[in-house]
This record gives C-alpha cells, structure tokens and sequence, in this order.
C-alpha cells in the first residue's frame, strides 16, 4: 500500500485560497487514483475530488466545481488540491486517499488529513 501525507492547511479569510497537497511514498502513486474527501465536526465524511491515474480524468462534488482544482505530479509523487474562494462552509478536515479506481469504495490508502478552517 502507499502512505499518505496530507499538507497545506491553515486558517484562511472567506475569498481566500489554499492549496493541499498529498505526497505518496511505499509503493507506485502513479497507479493510484488520488482522491480528496473531507469531513466537517459532527458530520459525514464527503467527497470532493478525484483524478485518474494519468491526470486525465477529474470529477468533483457540485459544492466545489469551478473553485477547487485537482492535479498530481506523478514524478514527485505528489497530489494537489487548489482551493479558491473558500468560505466557511469548506472548513473541515481533508484527507487524500489513493486506490485503484476512482470509485470512493476503492479508495484503500488514507492520509491522516489537515485541517482547513475558513473565518467569515
């Protein structure tokens, strides 16, 4: 399996922008699909992104389409997640995840997460 390290979060202002990013090691990220999902205090965790493993493919949640991008560097084993006109809405914990499909049951690797807190 390949482990995860999420970085990158911080406290940001409503409008602001940061960008996660998700480095693999222990095995071949890239023939992993990569995910990004989150997971608010006292709810469900949620889906928020997710990419093939060439980059070519990418789906996101309605809540985030048009403000968050996500992309990988399959050299640097590296998985990335733009996040643009942030507003509170988006504070939560986010974990990347890599499996072998784009399918979240597939998703078997998980980072431990950081946190994204967005003030209003």
């Amino acid at each position: 399996q390949v482990q995860l390290v999420e970085s990158g979060g911080g406290l940001v202002q409503t409008g602001g922008s940061l960008r996660l990013s998700c480095a693999a090691s222990g095995s071949t990220f890239s023939i992993y699909a990569m995910g990004w999902f989150r997971q608010a205090p006292g709810k469900e965790r949620e889906f928020v992104s997710a990419i093939n493993w060439t980059g070519e493919k990418t789906y996101y949640a309605d809540s985030v389409k048009g403000r968050f991008t996500i992309s990988r560097d399959n050299a640097k084993n590296t998985g990335y997640l733009q996040m643009n006109s942030l507003n509170p809405e988006d504070t939560a914990v986010y974990h990347c995840a890599a499996g072998v499909s784009m399918r979240e049951p597939d998703f078997a690797s998980w980072g431990q997460g950081t946190q994204v807190t967005v003030s209003s």
